[in-house]
């Protein structure tokens, strides 16, 4: 029996997987999450992912980061329909591994983590770790202030560290 020439397979989408960072006080999103959330949209605006996976549980104030950036993704022109809510990871591992399922309903083509570049490195690993295969895709450098590179970009070279080792 030949296909029908006719029908068309459903194209497997191109996910970006948004990493959680924290929401404060009163729902907000800290800097950090509305950069993440505005750049995965910004993807998807521009026709570089069909969907998004926003990851992150209930941190110090609610609600969850995922829903935080599903919002934020809404309100930058995201359809409810491409948005997805991964709400109970409370790190990085936990974002990916949480993630899991969505990924595999999705059956995507391609996955994209979304985080900041200083991060990035270690994210990419965690996946590889998990089996998934990704890459990644940043707000610019400019967009982050000099006082979280001091802050951050030590403590995620001691973390690569740790997960090359898989210590976390």
């Amino acid at each position: 029996m030949r296909p029908d020439p006719d029908i068309s397979p459903t194209p497997r989408p191109r996910v970006a997987l948004v990493l959680g960072a924290a929401v404060w006080a009163g729902g907000q999103p800290s800097p950090t999450l509305a950069r993440r959330a505005q750049h995965a949209a910004g993807l998807y605006r521009a026709g570089k992912v069909d969907a998004i996976i926003g990851c992150g549980g209930l941190g110090r104030h609610p609600p969850t980061e995922a829903s935080v950036i599903a919002a934020l993704c809404r309100a930058e022109g995201v359809p409810g329909s491409a948005l997805s809510e991964e709400g109970a990871s409370t790190s990085t591992r936990e974002n990916l591994l949480n993630a899991l399922p969505l990924l595999a309903a999705l059956q995507p083509q391609s996955v994209v983590i979304v985080t900041d570049p200083y991060h990035a490195p270690r994210a990419k690993l965690m996946a590889r770790q998990l089996g998934v295969s990704a890459r990644s895709d940043c707000p610019p450098w400019r967009a982050i202030g000099p006082r979280q590179w001091l802050r951050h970009i030590p403590r995620e070279g001691l973390a690569l560290l740790a997960t090359l080792l898989r210590l976390n």
